[in-house]
């Protein structure tokens, strides 16, 4: 009996330091951004109202850079301006096929970057409440002569690398039983240069980014399809993180400031 006994608290102490052991990386995680007073954000470069660095100011701009630093300003107890004028966060342009690796690798603490909320994805990072609902479209040249659904049998669609967009106009497409080839890029400017350039006859993404690409040259078609959530993604083991970050989104849902940055973008 006493050596059952024995074995019980011996698993019970284990269980607790192991609980511990968690509890610490996960308070570390923050305290470290803390003691390094600065947070690495892994934001878009090239998506108008989103994530875009502007040439005439050098500096980030969008719906997601303001959410960066509503978080940096929680992290450091300061005003999102405090947060800014302080150079509180720090931003490096990520894509769709390196913001998972430099997520990882911990070269940067939280990722902002259009990111579709997955349950493949939450496989291997944490997301928080979503902060933006879009859906997949089309965008075409206006002299293409493409303006329908079916007009898109045999086109060649454009889609960035390692995104949702691929599967989401395959499966779409395929309830129409309209058939399509794909060329991948790493970005979007080159798959917007591929279409101007005739590589490409459509250009597909979700339509909030692809609306920072339509001009007079182009026409979105008005196919609306697989509604996706944007969420902000930290590391899987950094729990703690994830829950200032998401406590962070929801505070900015139920005050209405999300609704106002939305407003101030342009983004519905």
């Amino acid at each position: 009996m006493k050596n059952i006994t024995k074995k019980l608290i011996a698993l019970l102490l284990t269980a607790l330091m192991a609980l511990s052991f968690v509890g610490c990386k996960e308070k570390d995680a923050v305290e470290a951004i803390q003691k390094d007073g600065v947070l690495k954000v892994g934001c878009k470069q090239d998506v108008l109202n989103f994530g875009y660095l502007n040439p005439d100011t050098s500096a980030y701009e969008g719906l997601e850079i303001e959410i960066a630093y509503e978080i940096a300003a929680k992290l450091f107890h300061l005003t999102p301006e405090e947060a800014k004028n302080q150079n509180k966060v720090e931003f490096t342009a990520v894509n769709a096929t390196t913001r998972g690796p430099l997520l990882d690798n911990g070269d940067i603490d939280v990722v902002l970057a259009t990111f579709t909320i997955t349950d493949e994805r939450k496989e291997s990072w944490n997301f928080s409440t979503s902060y933006y609902t879009d859906a997949v479209g089309f965008l075409v040249l206006k002299d293409s002569g493409i303006t329908k659904t079916e007009d898109l049998s045999g086109k060649v669609i454009g889609v960035s690398n390692a995104a949702t967009t691929k599967d989401a106009v395959t499966e779409y497409l395929s309830e129409k039983n309209i058939e399509v080839s794909y060329k991948e890029f790493d970005t979007y400017p080159s798959i917007k240069l591929a279409l101007s350039s005739g590589n490409v006859d459509v250009f597909s993404v979700d339509r909030g980014i692809l609306s920072s690409y339509a001009d007079d040259t182009t026409i979105m078609l008005e196919d609306r399809f697989k509604e996706q959530d944007y969420g902000a993604a930290t590391k899987l083991e950094n729990k703690g993180l994830a829950e200032l970050v998401d406590g962070v989104i929801k505070d900015l849902i139920s005050n209405g400031k999300l609704d106002e940055y939305k407003a101030a973008f342009n983004l519905k």
